[in-house]
């Protein structure tokens, strides 16, 4: 019951009212008898300064930031994390001592949360894009003993410069040179690199249901479905996509004996992950997060 002493933390984005995060949120909030509401509020870029500086002076528990403002974030920020300004893009913000926010990036953490489990050491991956989703898992994967990480694209300039920008990173991590490489999706080299590989991440939005309640099961795959062919059973597929369920491209994976993962458990785990900043308590009822996402998407 919402009362007088309730106190806000939501989502800041544009737009918001597709988002899950205020079913996993509220139903964890819930759980941990904390007397909180998590809202999605839409906000527009040239009042993103503004709209954070009034939530924080409501004294706003914290905040989720996504599409289109986790770069212009940082801005906003007093203090920002390394990691978040390795990334160059923020998340979560937590009110800090100074009256201001502190931000943070918890998509990493949530990204390698399904993975943890898999025997992945010396393994051969493949992403399939170079925008910002993108930017999270190469971090991420860049944590794991990987032997290749092959980045594919659809534009040449913008597939070098995002090769650019990561390789003196990897090469703090892995001295071989060849560790971080990139491939247009058009090119012939692509379907032996998908037969070698063990781990394939589309961070594309190729595949995804306009909406949830949306009654079109969208049946896109990325790149072109014929290179698919090419899929060696166990190959793990992880799509950041999780409407629909499962999208297309995991289901051809599914015929190919490919193990699938979709991105509601990145969404849940990120979202847990902000939600122990902002309550400075590691006990988050995940179980129920995931419960309450399933609940609503069957709906």
């Amino acid at each position: 019951m919402i009362s007088g002493k309730t106190c806000l933390v939501g989502l800041l984005g544009q737009p918001v009212n597709h988002s899950l995060s205020p079913v996993i949120q509220n139903a964890a909030l819930k759980e941990m008898g904390l007397d909180w509401c998590y809202l999605a509020m839409p906000c527009v870029s040239e009042h993103l300064g503004q709209i954070t500086k009034a939530l924080r002076e409501i004294n706003c528990k914290g905040l989720n930031i996504t599409i289109p403002h986790k770069q212009n974030a940082l801005n906003v920020c007093k203090y920002v994390t390394p990691m978040a300004k390795s990334l160059g893009a923020v998340n979560t913000l937590v009110p800090n001592k100074e009256g201001g926010w502190s931000g943070m990036n918890t998509d990493v953490e949530g990204f390698l949360a399904p993975l943890k489990d898999k025997k992945l050491d010396g393994a051969k991956a493949i992403v399939l894009g170079s925008g910002g989703s993108a930017r999270a898992v190469i971090a991420g994967l860049q944590t794991l003993n990987l032997n290749q990480v092959l980045i594919v694209g659809r534009k040449r300039n913008k597939l070098k410069e995002f090769i650019l920008e990561f390789s003196k990173k990897s090469l703090q991590i892995n001295n071989d040179p060849t560790y971080l490489k990139g491939l247009l999706q058009d090119s012939e080299e692509l379907i032996e690199e998908i037969k070698e590989a063990d781990l394939i991440v589309n961070t594309t939005p190729v595949g995804m249901s306009a909406s949830r309640t949306s009654t079109i099961i969208t049946s896109e795959i990325p790149i072109e479905k014929k290179i698919w062919q090419h899929l060696q059973p166990n190959s793990i597929l992880y799509d950041l996509i999780y409407t629909p369920r499962p999208t297309a491209w995991l289901t051809l994976g599914a015929q190919k004996g490919c193990q699938q993962i979709d991105g509601l458990e990145m969404l849940i785990q990120q979202g847990a992950a902000s939600l122990k900043l902002w309550s400075n308590n590691d006990q988050v009822p995940i179980d129920v997060m995931r419960a309450a996402a399933k609940a609503h998407l069957r709906a």
